[in-house]
């Protein structure tokens, strides 16, 4: 696995070096935009609407619109400041707490934990406080200059980081439009919704649930290769000599057309007759 990040967590006086390795990865199937005339692929640009050209990425600076059309520049080299001085700071595990105290939406993304060089026998330690205690540690960390807030629990036999949001990235959910009253439901309609419940109940099995759409779009795309149903991106070629003779060629025939109809100087009117 490809480590994304590498360091240090501890709790109480106990260091323990990892490497963070993603847990999951996206299966979706991605589709690329070509231009339908030639089969080419659509790039894209950076261009300025005021300007109207162009901006190169050493032309681009980061800023905060505080308001509408209103922004704080920030460079680099304060950013990078920042970055260096919180992550100078130790990923300290701060609470061990329950695992069902966390609603799920606060999680977001999950990370294998993996021992880094001589990391393990506190790493075997770890995992087995929290195996007996039955909590979950909380902790921040700082991942691609973002501070995270994340949990590290087992998962199998290994310590798993999932990152979480912090409270304020949670909307509030009073603002949810139309949602209706508790007292609307009638007791036969949830006698009714109870049973099939019950009927639908089954221990989790991850393994039976599948993306259908994405079977079905590779099935589709694989039928179509089969059946040579594909197209190539369209090479721009260059001008030929023998393309350049036939342009030559159509130049002068459009010459040779004009002159043909161009009218014939008017002679000059007979000289009058001698009386």
């Amino acid at each position: 696995m490809h480590t994304i990040w590498k360091g240090s967590i501890s709790f109480g006086l106990v260091n323990i070096p990892i490497k963070l390795h993603a847990a999951t990865e996206n299966n979706d199937i991605k589709l690329r935009q070509l231009h339908k005339e030639c089969h080419s692929p659509i790039s894209y640009q950076k261009v300025c609407p005021i300007c109207d050209k162009e901006v190169k990425s050493e032309e681009i600076v980061k800023a905060y619109e505080y308001t509408k059309n209103k922004f704080v520049v920030l460079d680099d080299e304060e950013l990078e400041k920042l970055k260096k001085e919180n992550e100078d700071k130790a990923v300290e595990i701060i609470d061990f707490v329950k695992l069902e105290e966390i609603d799920p939406i606060y999680f977001e993304k999950s990370y294998f934990m993996a021992p880094d060089a001589n990391g393990g026998k506190a790493y075997a330690l770890l995992r087995q406080a929290l195996k007996e205690s039955g909590k979950i540690g909380v902790a921040k960390i700082i991942i691609r200059s973002k501070e995270q807030l994340a949990v590290v629990r087992v998962y199998k036999d290994a310590l798993l980081m999932e990152t979480i949001h912090f409270p304020d990235e949670v909307r509030n959910v009073q603002e949810v439009p139309n949602i209706p009253e508790e007292d609307t439901v009638v007791k036969k309609e949830l006698d009714t919704a109870l049973l099939l419940v019950d009927q639908l109940t089954t221990a989790f099995d991850p393994e039976k649930y599948t993306d259908e759409y994405r079977t079905a779009l590779m099935e589709l795309i694989e039928e179509k290769k089969a059946g040579n149903i594909t197209v190539a991106k369209t090479e721009k070629q260059a001008i030929s000599p023998s393309n350049t003779t036939d342009l030559m060629a159509a130049l002068q025939a459009s010459l040779d057309k004009t002159k043909k109809k161009k009218p014939a100087p008017r002679k000059k009117a007979a000289a009058k007759m001698k009386a």
